[in-house]
């Protein structure tokens, strides 16, 4: 199948204004392999603290005969994505010693749960916790002990995060190891009645709590399609998983099969062998359009349009929203899984599960198949699903049909034709929009505008019926630079209510929302951000706003002369407290929400 001409144009769009910054990072990821610290370089004395408790594993580390594979993990058992991690090294180091490789962990790295922190002052801390991770994982790495690098981690921040630290490594062969989603709970459906039901103050703390806890029940990720289980998409899309890995339970038998397979592959694909295979090398502009495209096709989460630029910088590679606008416009949305529709990521994956999402797209020519792979030749191969067989495992072709269709559709007949993302740019600024999850008759609102600069502000408002009627809610001073640039998931269910009342509202902010966005049109990360001096400062209640995902406006519907003489509003000073005022620095030099929101990377130049 020909590539399709729009993706086609895009890439090679990538590839030329990534020219110079892609060819120094692979310089240096040459370098690093030929000249740079490794394990052979390594002092007697360093070499000795790098295995003196290292117990059976000590004779073949200390020879220098076997690979030695780094282990990173986010494990926490607060967290219950990540609570499965606390075997998998102890695991990992069986499986490769059954390779005649040995395993350490070089380091852990910060877990937050956006769940817990959903709505609290201790949210201000999410996207820069994507910078210790990376900074973390880079720490881990730095001892030069390992030839080879397994990443255990899920959620949010943390993929990308461990993705963006390795990627400095990029001489080293990498794989990405999920630990799978919980089992399905309360059907979402349910679980959104009483959120709404809450909001309105219909139903108390103890309901909403009973429903919350029949949601969020037990080991594993969080079953709908927020940005972690997006993480897990976009792995499969680049080829860093093993193929169709992601959705499959925690503490079964093909889960540990699983887990024993990467740790084998990761021993194959060494530099020392014959089909040597760099992160570095895997992770290239394809790969890259092949995650926005699966990002499309699947209805994925609102943050990977921060953190896909954050990753693709780390590896020298420049995008930005235009492209994902573009390919948006040719990519359908061929997945409709909670909140864009009813079932769950476990429906999902028994549906067909990316197996299905990775053989459509490349049949169709929408993803581009001539990836370095960790296991394959191309990414055709990750069209497959993992099976057991008495106690083995082994692939089986993806299926030629949807096991449900109302959850999986081929490219030929989609839930819609486009993706679910649209650049929004005005005289407001430019900023992102998902309407996967929106009525096509809610893709255009034009409302006067509330402004507020707390969320808890507007749900107080909301409470004292201040918002009963058409209106565009603009939270500002929410961006990287003003207060870490939290979430704002706490304003869906007010917004929901006012919506389902039959008002016209949507959101504007310079903040994120969800990876779970919903039903309310929100125009999100709108840049220049109003600390800055971008125009959301310059909105007053009463202002009439139009938000149109059709045109791609965001505008103030303002007199132009009006507009530009107006005073910008003033930023609240940023508050202590659960140790917010330790990002200082990171507030202080963060880039904009299309470069990513990093402070670090925007530092290094990179």
């Amino acid at each position: 199948m020909a590539m399709n001409p729009t993706v086609e144009r895009v890439t090679q769009r990538i590839i030329e204004r990534s020219r110079s910054t892609r060819a120094a990072y692979l310089d240096l990821v040459e370098r690093s392999r030929d000249q740079g610290l490794n394990r052979p370089r390594l002092s007697c004395g360093n070499l000795a603290h790098g295995f003196a408790a290292s117990g059976e594993d000590k004779p073949a580390i200390k020879s220098g005969k076997a690979m030695n594979i780094g282990i990173v993990t986010a494990y926490n058992d607060m967290l219950s994505a990540h609570q499965p991690y606390g075997r998998y090294p102890e695991q990992i180091k069986i499986f490769a010693r059954e390779v005649g490789a040995t395993a350490q962990v070089a380091g852990g790295v910060p877990a937050m749960c956006d769940g817990v922190t959903q709505g609290q002052d201790s949210m201000e801390l999410s996207l820069f916790s994507r910078d210790v991770i990376a900074m973390a994982t880079t720490v881990g790495l730095s001892h030069a002990m390992f030839e080879g690098a397994l990443l255990l981690g899920i959620c949010d921040k943390i993929v990308p995060g461990l993705l963006i630290g390795s990627l400095r490594f990029g001489h080293l062969p990498t794989i990405l190891v999920p630990a799978g989603p919980m089992p399905t709970g309360l059907p979402n459906k349910e679980k959104v009645r009483i959120r709404q039901l809450y909001a309105e103050g219909k139903v108390g703390r103890d309901e909403l709590l009973e429903s919350e806890s029949a949601s969020y029940h037990s080991a594993g990720t969080c079953t709908f399609y927020g940005t972690a289980n997006s993480n897990q998409m976009m792995m499969e899309m680049m080829g860093l998983h093993m193929p169709g890995s992601s959705f499959v339970l925690p503490g079964t038998k093909i889960r540990q099969e699983l887990t024993r397979a990467a740790t084998h592959r990761i021993a194959q694909i060494g530099w020392d062998g014959d089909d040597y295979r760099p992160l570095g090398r895997c992770v290239d502009e394809k790969a890259i359009v092949n995650a926005i495209v699966g990002l499309l096709a699947t209805g994925g989460s609102t943050n990977h349009v921060i953190h896909l630029p954050a990753i693709a910088r780390a590896a020298g590679i420049q995008i930005d929203w235009n492209d994902m606008d573009d390919l948006s416009r040719v990519v359908p949305l061929i997945a409709s899984v909670y909140p864009n529709g009813a079932g769950d990521v476990n429906y999902f994956a028994a549906a067909g599960g990316m197996p299905y999402v990775i053989r459509e797209l490349i049949g169709s020519g929408l993803a581009h198949p001539d990836i370095l792979t960790v296991y394959g030749q191309s990414l055709e191969e990750g069209a497959q699903q993992p099976v057991m067989e008495g106690d083995n495992l082994r692939w089986d072709p993806a299926p030629e049909v949807s096991g449900d269709d109302s959850m999986l559709r081929p490219v030929s007949a989609p839930f819609q034709p486009e993706g679910g993302f649209r650049l929004l740019k005005g005289n407001l600024g430019r900023g992102t929009i998902k309407v996967s999850a929106v009525d096509p008759s809610r893709w255009t609102i034009e409302a006067p505008c509330r402004v507020f600069e707390d969320q808890n502000a507007v749900l107080d408002a909301f409470k004292a019926g201040e918002l009963e009627r058409d209106v565009i809610v603009v939270v500002r001073f929410q961006g990287p630079a003003a207060n870490g640039m939290p979430e704002l998931h706490k304003l869906t269910p007010p917004l929901g209510v006012l919506q389902d009342r039959g008002f016209k509202v949507a959101l504007v902010t310079d903040g994120r929302m969800s990876g779970a966005s919903g039903k309310v049109p929100a125009a999100i990360h709108v840049s220049p951000e109003a600390k800055l001096g971008g125009p959301l400062a310059r909105l007053r209640d009463g202002d009439v706003v139009r938000v149109c995902a059709n045109s791609g406006e965001l505008v103030a519907v303002v007199p132009a002369e009006e507009w530009s003489a107006r005073e910008e509003a003033v930023a609240p000073a940023s508050a202590p407290g659960v140790g917010r005022e330790l990002f200082a620095l990171m507030r202080q030099h963060s880039d904009p929400a299309e470069r990513g929101g990093s402070a670090m990377l925007a530092a290094a130049g990179l």
